[in-house]
């Protein structure tokens, strides 16, 4: 079996893992628009808003990434007692991992960060927190916690922003709960030193962190091993996985092995939160039974993913598979996906500028008609999104003879297309729901129907879209088509 073969079949037991995450998290907001004049009030640029976003940051983007990949996913982290800290639990319990062991800190403000984009680059950023180490108790909540959480976990993370979760005291206990019951603790690491972290398997840090924590130069492949050996043999970890951005990533292993991972990504967006892509993967493969080198691999593909989107960004299942089967996500190959993975394309789509078009239908065997309404809709946005029914919907709505294709054979045929930029399949008798998720700027429909029977119309007129009723291509129809096979004998 090829490395890329052993690879995917990797991502399709990632759900047997079971994770541990314990950090610093953050509540991050994203504002994002266009600049296309200067204030008359000072020389400074003003934003035009177009979208705004909030999602967990720092651990909580691990565990984002953790939930994106399949993996079973446990959180302990420190919150305060105000507005950003109950943001967070609602986004924890959207991720669906309600009833976990958060701990309220009342004298502690909850770290959030605020970034302002202007055509996908960042123009400012406001930061509001505290900073200070969790007093005695907070520390004692906070271990008791992670040592119950622990029990149904093989791996432990230890994700640390510096915000002053992860204490001394916090971080030896839970390595040394760990190491008792035998689980992989990996660490993404701050500061210089690094003798706290002593007892974890697996350390990772960044090209700066590196240097930072050693003193030593990390610019070459040797430099770098030289710098992991220095830190492998200083604290006894295990391996030490150090990314280091272009240059993809060099692994180092206590019992000498050593690999050179080089970078995966096409286009480069935006590198926040890449650390946090590897951290995740790396726990989420081991969880699930790959050797280290397997999972620094395949680390490194979802690095690589990424680092091309906007924002701190998750790499899905659907992702690192497409990537595997050499997929350019930039281009549309890797067309055809589930709702997690299409929301966070178009989230980049629309930060580039984009505006969205959407279309739906079944699609049974694909007729010049389609192809105009296809085209139509293509012309009228920049990015076309096609809702497909799926083969249970097509049967409710057309009888138990239909579909005459499959939804993975309609899908590929789809996505084949240059109009089509993605194909999102969907159960449901009527694509209502995928419209509110999607909120389309244009919704395409053809002009057998009236505006006010569209589907989805008020919605999309609601919030300023507009709808377009495209030009029938007469002469053509699925149903057409089978009854003349039907009547040839075929």
């Amino acid at each position: 079996m090829n490395v890329r073969a052993s690879l995917i079949s990797l991502v399709e037991n990632l759900q047997r893992a079971r994770v541990l995450c314990v950090g610093d998290v953050i509540l991050d907001h994203f504002h994002s628009g266009s600049v296309e004049r200067i204030s008359p009030e000072a020389p400074i640029p003003v934003l035009k808003l177009e979208n705004e976003a909030t999602m967990l940051g720092g651990a909580g983007n691990v565990v984002r990434n953790l939930a994106g990949l399949g993996a079973t996913v446990s959180f302990t982290t420190v919150i305060g007692k105000d507005i950003d800290g109950a943001e967070i639990e609602r986004l924890i319990r959207e991720e669906g991992l309600a009833d976990l062991p958060l701990v309220d800190d009342g004298d502690r403000r909850t770290s959030a960060k605020t970034r302002y984009l202007a055509d996908g680059q960042q123009i400012l950023r406001t930061d509001r927190e505290t900073i200070f180490a969790l007093n005695k108790e907070m520390e004692e909540k906070l271990i008791a916690a992670a040592v119950q959480a622990m029990d149904d976990c093989n791996t432990v993370i230890l994700s640390d922003y510096a915000k002053g979760v992860l204490t001394d005291s916090v971080i030896t206990a839970i390595i040394k709960a760990a190491n008792a019951g035998s689980k992989v603790v990996i660490v993404d690491p701050k500061g210089v030193d690094y003798s706290r972290y002593r007892g974890a398997h697996i350390i990772t840090p960044n090209r700066r962190e590196l240097f930072e924590a050693t003193g030593m130069a990390t610019g070459t492949d040797e430099e770098v091993t030289l710098a992991a050996q220095s830190l492998i043999d200083s604290h006894g970890f295990g391996a030490v996985l150090a990314t280091r951005s272009k240059d993809g990533m060099t692994l180092l292993s206590k019992d000498g092995t050593l690999s050179h991972l080089r970078a995966e990504a096409i286009d480069v967006f935006d590198v926040s939160g890449a650390g946090d892509t590897v951290v995740a993967t790396l726990a989420t493969a081991l969880g699930a039974g790959a050797d280290l080198e397997d999972a620094a691999s395949l680390a490194n593909v979802a690095a690589g993913i990424v680092v091309g989107k906007v924002g701190t960004a998750v790499a899905f299942v659907d992702d690192v598979l497409a990537a595997l089967h050499h997929q350019d996500l930039s281009n549309a190959e890797a067309k055809v996906l589930a709702l997690d993975a299409a929301l966070e394309r178009i989230d980049k789509w629309r930060r580039s500028g984009f505006n969205v078009g959407f279309t739906n239908g079944c699609f049974d065997l694909l007729h010049p008609g389609h192809i105009s309404l296809l085209n139509q809709a293509r012309e009228a946005s920049d990015k076309l999104v096609v809702g497909l029914n799926s083969d249970s919907s097509v049967k409710l709505l057309k009888g138990d003879e239909r579909p005459v294709q499959g939804e993975a054979a309609r899908a590929t045929v789809l996505a084949s297309l240059s109009a089509v930029d993605m194909v999102i399949i969907f159960s449901h008798e009527t694509p209502i729901k995928l419209i509110e998720e999607l909120r389309p700027d244009v919704l395409i429909k053809g002009a057998d129907y009236s505006v006010d029977d569209v589907v989805g119309a008020d919605v999309v007129k609601s919030y300023g879209g507009r709808i377009l009723l495209a030009e029938l291509s007469p002469g053509h129809s699925t149903t057409a088509t089978i009854a003349k096979l039907g009547s040839n004998g075929i």
